[in-house]
């Protein structure tokens, strides 16, 4: 391997027909709970194959620590999550991993680098307009965790159970031809609710920011994507990649929205579909023979190459 270039099994080359890759300036992604059946790998597969960015954040909860204690569970998606990102890295994307409650095991690393990946536990972030965010997984600011940690242990096994129900509800409400719902999203909503000592986490995170500073504060952590002005400070929150599937992008310009990736796909194979519909069924050879003497047929082009994708 010549200096410089990258090893064999990062620069495996990509499918014909791939897409042209969306350019941002940065973009930020969390819990994506690698190491779970719940891990939705193969849509952060397709959303990481067609973007570039000057900077990624992995805001935490990338890896599920928790989860693998009990058990090993890491399909082929999940290494290729890892080695696309490791791939951007490579390439020259800033890739920084803020820690999160599931991988906290990282925390301990903060401030070193691994395959060109940045650990920390909190960044300052100064977008392209020149506001300044903070950067954190947000798990500080949520009640459960902060005051009762054996409460979200608990939490996490009901979670990783509900998490199975969804899987196999969403497939009953496919066959009945019924849209995408999240029982696990619900049902963890309302639980969190009860706790007496649940704070508001959005307003909790945003509290947080006003003392360091800054403006704004993006983080992830209730698997709810959010952007949202809480009086001086910015709220963006990121999602997930078990439930929603969606990124928090910032355009060259500074501007910053939800990716909705899930919802991308659905409108891309929406397209797909109705494009195979609409295209002319091809002549057949026979219809061609029957032609009437005199009556041109249907031109013949001759085969080219397929374009280069």
């Amino acid at each position: 391997m010549s200096p410089g270039s990258l090893p064999e099994w990062l620069d495996l080359p990509e499918p014909r027909g791939f897409r042209p890759k969306r350019k941002y300036r940065t973009l930020y992604i969390s819990d994506v709970h690698l190491g779970t059946p719940g891990c939705n790998a193969e849509l952060l597969i397709d959303f990481l194959s067609g973007v570039e960015c000057e900077t990624l954040y992995l805001v935490g909860d990338i890896v599920d620590g928790w989860r693998l204690k009990k058990g090993w569970y890491w399909p082929d998606a999940h290494n290729e999550v890892v080695r696309r990102i490791l791939k951007m890295a490579h390439r020259g994307t800033r890739v920084i991993l803020v820690a999160g409650n599931h991988d906290e095991m990282l925390r301990s690393y903060a401030g070193m680098h691994f395959g060109g990946v940045e650990i920390a536990n909190e960044v300052i972030h100064t977008t392209a307009d020149g506001r300044r965010l903070m950067v954190v997984h947000g798990d500080a600011f949520d009640g459960v965790v902060l005051y009762a940690r054996w409460l979200a242990f608990a939490g996490d096994q009901a979670y990783a159970l509900l998490l199975k129900s969804n899987i196999w509800l969403n497939r009953c409400r496919r066959l009945l031809k019924l849209p995408y719902w999240s029982l696990s999203a619900y049902l963890k909503h309302r639980v969190k609710n009860v706790v007496q000592f649940v704070c508001d986490f959005e307003e909790a995170v945003a509290h947080a920011a006003r003392e360091r500073g800054v403006d704004g504060v993006v983080c992830g952590h209730i698997h709810c994507a959010e952007i949202r002005q809480i009086g001086d400070i910015t709220y963006y929150n990121d999602g997930d990649w078990v439930e929603s599937c969606t990124a928090i992008a910032e355009d060259f310009d500074g501007a910053m929205r939800i990716i909705d990736h899930a919802a991308d796909v659905r409108e891309r194979d929406r397209l797909a579909r109705e494009a195979r519909q609409n295209a002319p069924a091809p002549q057949s050879a026979s219809a061609q023979d029957s032609a009437p003497t005199g009556v041109p047929g249907p031109a013949i082009v001759p085969e080219t190459e397929p374009a280069a994708a």
